[in-house]
């Protein structure tokens, strides 16, 4: 079983002045701290307690398949563990493949080490450009025949990079939009197309959007991502409109702030960037990417099936101010 992780303090503010401690502006208690994990899922699969007390049968994945793209790591990464703790089998889709082995290969061995009586749910790794319609189209084919079917589909796969608007390089613009938009789009059509060709009903698409679709991020500028992202929460209103009499639900789900390795490396080298974020969220915290597990898990279940078309913000309330 994994080991519960240990714990670090944020970037330090005791010896600011109380208008000045992260979180002050929209805590009710400017003293309250949260403390980050020290190890974030890149690192190792997240600490699960294995479960077997009651709840609502209609929350079980048992049975099902989900694909997530961008799993390798990150917050895809975690989804993935999700799915693998509520009893689906998971298609890890990355473009480094080998990466998508080997975090295939550890969240297989967590799931062991932690339920050693249980037969494991099977987890596949594929390698897979998502902005390119012929590696998602052959990809898809490839996880057809080894899992059989489909059952949700996440797309997770995405990048954002901080210039200012009037330096950004066109060509690395066209990229994040290759990747953000374009495969969302591409792997969510895919899906969408052998699903109504087969006429499943009670399929389940959740495209991550971010906060930063409804809100403009400061300090650090990214136009084009924040656009991007808006257009992945607008795909998901459209496509639940036009695959709804197909039986098809689609949803977005829109993190906010999450303490994922690269963040943490990020405020590592930028406290006062830690400290702008932070108080800028009623939650007076950074989301940890577990955060996610259970809004994933409930749009990808049977519990949702009357859910179509939301955007669902896990932000600590930072877009409602």
């Amino acid at each position: 079983m994994s080991t519960p992780i240990d714990l670090i303090t944020p970037p330090s503010t005791s010896q600011a002045p109380p208008s000045d401690v992260a979180g002050a502006a929209t805590r009710i208690n400017p003293d309250i701290t949260h403390r980050h994990p020290a190890q974030v899922p890149e690192d190792a699969p997240a600490h699960v307690k294995p479960h077997h007390k009651r709840t609502l049968p209609i929350f079980s994945l048992e049975g099902k398949t989900c694909v997530v793209t961008g799993g390798a790591r990150g917050l895809g990464y975690v989804m993935s563990q999700a799915f693998i703790e509520s009893g689906a089998n998971v298609a890890i889709v990355d473009l480094n493949g080998a990466e998508a082995q080997k975090s295939a290969e550890t969240l297989t061995e967590a799931y062991k080490s932690s339920h050693p009586s249980d037969i494991p749910p099977k987890v596949t790794a594929h390698t897979c450009d998502v902005s390119d319609p012929q590696s998602v189209a052959s990809t898809f084919q490839k996880i057809l025949e080894v899992h059989e079917e489909i059952d949700v589909l996440v797309t997770s796969a995405g990048f954002t990079e901080n210039f200012k608007a009037e330096e950004y390089p066109h060509s690395r613009m066209q990229k994040l939009w290759g990747v953000n938009v374009d495969g969302t789009y591409i792997c969510a059509v895919e899906v969408a197309k052998e699903w109504i060709k087969s006429k499943k009903q009670g399929g389940s698409i959740i495209m991550v959007g971010s906060m930063s679709g409804s809100a403009v991020n400061v300090p650090q500028p990214q136009a084009p991502y924040n656009a991007s992202k808006a257009a992945v929460r607008q795909l998901a209103a459209s496509f639940a409109i036009e695959w709804a009499p197909h039986g098809i639900r689609v949803n977005c789900i829109s993190p906010g702030y999450m303490m994922t390795a690269l963040t943490k490396k990020i405020i590592d080298e930028q406290p006062d960037l830690y400290n702008n974020w932070v108080s800028r969220i009623p939650a007076g915290r950074m989301g940890n990417p577990v955060d996610l597990m259970g809004a994933v898990v409930y749009l990808a279940s049977d519990a949702s099936t009357y859910t179509t078309g939301a955007d669902l913000r896990i932000d600590g309330g930072y877009t409602v101010i």
